[in-house]
């Protein structure tokens, strides 16, 4: 049985007719529109989501219009021949799929300019705005966070005198694993990695901030800073894999989907990602709580590793 429909948030929408001169108003309206998140339903109708500050914003594009000679009307819509509630969710989720996949791509290719501190700035500060107006959670949210993390962690490499080398069969025991709340698929998967093969006795331990400074014996991952995080282009999971079992083959083609799902590059093209990806939507949509997220995650990537070793439970 399927369950209630989402509940409509109520929409503003505005209306207007700019003069063809000055050229740059139209423009610039457009621009704010764009930087409200506001999407269009038709050529002169912006939409966004009703809210104080929506309509606060809005009145104000709307005086900028008449002050430019245009005409302008805002008013509460609600969509009910053509156009629904969730068709404009999608509009909405769409764009900033798009401009959460600019940033992510733009992040993987920053390690190629000559500075990387401007890049890093630059990206962070578009990827706060297009949060800011992100209204309906898109889903390319966490890859372009990902990508982010890991310039950020490449930069600060960089500008750091490098550690002291690491035993690599030398594994963290019955540590606190720290990573941020809202687990999706790579911080499940490194739930899993790291209670499986790397700390049997691990606890997790789930905040709210993405800068988030560990207490002695905490060790983070999948978040700003962390010690096992995005790299270039290699996920968290993969980054934790390559460092304390990079012989296990099976591992490897798990590392391929996981990728593949969390980066949204189509690097290794696995056909078992979209059902992998549908799979852990279902169980976080079904709870909010990290832990079970975690622990139903668990049990696919279990089966999936079984089926790529080729064990029966």
């Amino acid at each position: 049985m399927a369950g209630p429909a989402p509940q409509s948030p109520g929409w503003l929408m505005l209306l207007h007719n700019i003069p063809p001169k000055p050229a740059y108003l139209r423009v610039k309206i457009w621009r704010r529109l764009q930087a409200l998140g506001a999407v269009a339903v038709k050529n002169a109708a912006y939409v966004l989501p009703k809210s104080e500050q929506a309509h606060e914003d809005l009145r104000w594009v709307c005086r900028e219009i008449r002050e430019g000679g245009g005409e302008a009307v805002l008013c509460e819509a609600s969509f009910i021949e053509g156009l629904d509630d969730a068709g404009l969710r999608a509009i909405f989720e769409a764009a900033r799929d798009a401009d959460y996949a600019a940033i992510a791509e733009e992040a993987r290719g920053a390690a190629a300019e000559t500075d990387i501190e401007a890049a890093a700035r630059r990206l962070r500060r578009r990827f706060e705005q297009v949060s800011a107006m992100d209204f309906f959670k898109a889903s390319g949210r966490e890859a372009a966070k990902g990508a982010l993390m890991g310039l950020e962690a490449r930069l600060k490499r960089a500008v750091e005198p490098p550690a002291a080398p690491r035993d690599a069969s030398a594994a963290p025991r019955a540590r606190v694993w720290v990573t941020r709340r809202a687990v999706f698929v790579d911080r499940i998967a490194c739930a899993w990695l790291i209670k499986s093969f790397i700390d049997p006795k691990a606890r997790f331990k789930f905040v709210a901030e993405s800068d988030y400074k560990p207490k002695p014996g905490e060790l983070r991952y999948d978040m700003f800073d962390a010690e096992f995080t995005h790299d270039g282009n290699r996920c968290s999971f993969e980054v934790l894999r390559d460092r304390f079992v990079a012989q296990d083959a099976a591992l490897g083609q798990l590392a391929e989907i996981v990728h593949d799902i969390d980066l949204k590059d189509g690097h290794f093209s696995r056909a078992e990602a979209a059902g992998v990806a549908q799979m852990i939507a279902g169980i976080t949509a079904d709870t909010d709580d990290d832990a079970e997220r975690n622990r139903r995650g668990g049990e696919v990537f279990e089966s999936l590793y079984r089926s790529f070793k080729g064990k029966r439970g």
